[in-house]
């Protein structure tokens, strides 16, 4: 009994890692205070930096006249700061925080730590509804405006059900099919997004498509940031609140049932969430890759795999890196700017080969 009663505070607890690995996290709240404070920094320099440099002093007087109100100096400095660079800083650190709670979240879910929304398909699914929002003229406001965001979710929604329904046939559940049929699904769905961009009539068009696919932050506005600004601290919420049930769920299915979880419940709730949040993402950003699935390994290694303590540090980490690596793409060449997701992919292939090699290597 006394086995059983420890077995169970394990997994509800977040005891999933070895115990070497248990004893080699550090704290959650220091962490995440350096990572905050790490974060306004890097916020504060890509507001500051760029073809014309603001003194930091000066980018934080801009933003405390226009918080109370007083009237902005005359000049460019306060244009570049309030309606240019502060909104694309701060829809990096959103979108980050997002991606690193979706792969945070998937990775439980499925039980798989290669899960990700494009491993998954959900991210070709919200791609493929934008892309054809965009070609199709069924988007209002612009390219990025409320009908892309809309047709993203849905094709985030409906690529996650046709992906859980191909993976739920003949019953029960296994993680592998599910990446499987993920990664099919996905890549189908990619193709004919190509396709669609083919017909797109204007040149200029299918080019602002295909910067846009490969992931953009250029195109941020004070509007842009409403949808993800209440969508990505309502995720982090939502699944802190379901941490317990993550934690359980990496223990299988049957263990999670015993604790009193409702597996099916969970995740199909779990699901809807990601999807959505999934959808807002794509629609604000386009497809970023490897945050979702790099975050959470990296983190995981530092503060274990508790999910109380894991999401809240994944979202800082998420939000540092995405703000960091926009900086690099928008000051790096002096004639172009570089597409988001290619650094991401630049960077996060060979730091998930690292961390897969350390893992393989400690046997864990």
């Amino acid at each position: 009994m006394l086995d059983t009663t420890v077995s169970r505070k394990g997994a509800t607890d977040g005891a999933t890692d070895t115990p070497a690995r248990a004893r080699r996290s550090v704290p959650a709240g220091p962490l995440a205070l350096l990572l905050a404070v790490a974060l306004l920094v890097a916020v504060t320099a890509a507001v500051a930096w760029g073809s014309t440099s603001i003194p930091p002093d000066e980018v934080w007087s801009v933003v405390w006249r226009r918080l109370t109100g007083h009237a902005p100096r005359p000049g460019t400095n306060d244009l570049i700061v309030w309606q240019l660079r502060l909104p694309r800083a701060l829809l990096a650190a959103l979108v980050g925080a997002g991606l690193g709670l979706v792969g945070t979240a998937m990775q439980a879910l499925v039980r798989n730590p290669l899960a990700d929304p494009y491993f998954l398909g959900v991210s070709n699914g919200a791609s493929l509804g934008a892309v054809a929002a965009i070609v199709l003229g069924l988007g209002t406001g612009g390219a990025l405006g409320l009908g892309l965001s809309g047709a993203a979710f849905a094709g985030a929604l409906a690529t996650f059900a046709l992906v859980w329904a191909v993976a739920r046939r003949g019953g029960g559940f296994a993680p592998l099919r599910l990446v499987l049929a993920g990664v099919a699904i996905g890549q189908f769905l990619s193709g004919f997004t190509s396709y669609l961009v083919l017909q797109a009539g204007d040149e200029q068009q299918t080019h602002s498509v295909l910067f846009w696919l490969m992931g953009s932050l250029s195109g941020a506005s004070w509007p842009l940031l409403a949808a993800p600004a209440v969508a990505v601290p309502a995720v982090l919420l939502l699944l802190q609140a379901r941490a317990r049930g993550l934690n359980a769920l990496l223990m299988g299915d049957e263990t999670a049932a015993g604790l009193g979880i409702d597996v099916v419940r969970l995740r199909r709730e779990l699901f809807a969430v990601t999807s959505l949040l999934t959808g807002v993402l794509v629609a604000v950003s386009g497809a970023i890759a490897f945050v979702a699935l790099m975050v959470p390994h990296v983190c995981r290694l530092v503060v274990g795999g508790d999910h109380r303590r894991l999401l809240p540090v994944s979202a800082l980490f998420g939000a540092l890196l995405l703000v960091v690596v926009d900086l690099v793409c928008r000051t790096a060449m002096d004639t172009q700017e570089l597409p988001v997701g290619v650094v991401t992919s630049l960077i996060g292939a060979p730091a998930l080969l690292y961390l897969l090699d350390r893992r393989l290597g400690s046997g864990s």
